[in-house]
């Protein structure tokens, strides 16, 4: 019998409309040239033991096989508890909370069980690269605002922003802290994206992984008694409590990106739907996983003001080595990434940049197109992590230190 040759298209135009990860591919050069790894955000130092022992304790107690859809209970009264202590956010973990494979997951099924086809979502840019294609397969458009590199750090322009919200935005994604930039969103910008989103009915996703790595004290809630840094969560915001569908992970604060537990708060309208959509993606995350994570979300804010000292430490040492090699950067106020200008080097863009760093430098960054929906935008930009041990930066910093006499 013979059939005809098949002429659909094999591929979908959304997959077809994006990458795969640059940063990912980042970490494979890195491992076939043998070239340092600053790109990929991940640490290269061990988990703590004690985090660690309660995932092998849960599974050694036989938590093997599938939990609740949504999340084991201890988990998600765990998350409901950290967020009343932390942020002051009153979480039912009943009906508001939804455990995910990883944030990546919680943003993906947030944005599907809100946007439909033909809608707008508004996200930053530069961006963490699975945002717009988070919206693309949630069938939105994705509209960008940029943020300037400015004297006083990453800023967007307040007359654009407003500019950006129609009749059509669903939604706005935040990153804060910000990747790629480090940019921590003051009180003032955060409460003009709120009145916009008020304004035109819209929801907000905030992504909050890094919220406990803000370097800079000026990021104070308002009658603050302390004078350390402190995370504003959108959702405690005047009237953005139910609006507000807040993004979470174990993998950055925790340093256990590998695996792969986030979760969602959102109110319990959004929640049902989220948790319909997450159930028919990914079922439910790691159940041993979940019961550690319980255990990591009870330690004492003794943890977290160690580990903001700690990365601190880190990007004062990281900061100085990549300008005295050439880069163009600032500190960045909170996360633990340098997106730094590479305009002196008198490179034709960010791709021949990063692969003579990685080939002949044997230092692996992202580039900075990889951040922007249009790649000429970037075309003169990379991005350092430094969320490595002190030896890995050390040996990073003496082979940046040959970059001016190889060019």
């Amino acid at each position: 019998m013979t059939y005809p040759k098949f002429s659909k298209n094999r591929i979908s135009e959304k997959a077809a409309s994006f990458t795969e990860s640059v940063i990912r591919e980042m970490s494979r050069e890195a491992a076939k040239y043998n070239a340092i790894n600053l790109g990929q955000g991940f640490p290269d130092f061990n988990t703590p033991e004690d985090i660690k022992q309660k995932a092998m304790d849960a599974i050694a107690d036989d938590h093997n096989q599938y939990a609740i859809t949504w999340g084991v209970k201890s988990f998600r009264d765990a998350i409901s508890e950290k967020t009343k202590w932390f942020i002051g956010l009153d979480v039912n973990p009943e009906t508001e909370i939804t455990v995910t494979c990883g944030s990546t997951e919680g943003m993906i099924a947030g944005m599907m069980a809100t946007v439909d086809a033909g809608e707008e979502v508004i996200v930053f840019e530069p961006f963490y690269e699975n945002y717009a294609p988070d919206a693309i397969l949630s069938d939105a458009t994705p509209r960008h605002v940029p943020l300037y590199k400015t004297e006083n750090g990453w800023n967007f322009d307040t007359d654009e922003l407003r500019n950006a919200f129609n009749e059509k935005t669903k939604a706005i994604i935040l990153c804060n802290p910000n990747n790629p930039t480090g940019k921590v969103f003051s009180m003032e910008e955060m409460e003009f994206i709120a009145d916009l989103c008020k304004e035109f009915d819209a929801l907000c996703f905030t992504d909050e992984i890094y919220e406990h790595i803000i370097y800079d004290s000026k990021f104070q809630i308002p009658d603050s008694k302390s004078d350390e840094p402190k995370h504003i969560c959108m959702a405690t915001l005047d009237g953005m409590r139910e609006r507000t569908i807040v993004v979470n992970s174990l993998s950055k604060t925790y340093s256990v990106t590998g695996w792969r537990v986030g979760y969602c708060i959102a109110p319990a309208e959004i929640t049902n739907a989220i948790r319909k959509v997450h159930d028919f993606l990914t079922v439910g995350a790691a159940n041993p996983l979940q019961h550690a994570g319980a255990y990591a979300l009870s330690l004492p804010a003794s943890y977290y003001n160690d580990l903001q000292k700690e990365y601190q430490r880190k990007r004062d040492f990281i900061v100085p080595v990549l300008q005295k090699a050439g880069f163009k950067c600032d500190a960045p106020e909170g996360a633990y990434y340098v997106m730094t200008d590479i305009s002196d080097f008198g490179f034709k863009n960010d791709i021949e940049f990063t692969r003579f760093l990685i080939q002949e430098i044997g230092v692996a960054v992202v580039p900075g197109s990889s951040f922007y929906h249009d790649a000429s935008l970037g075309a003169q930009q990379v991005r350092f992590c430094f969320c490595k041990k002190d030896e890995t930066l050390g040996s990073a910093a003496e082979r940046l230190q040959k970059l001016k006499s190889k060019i």
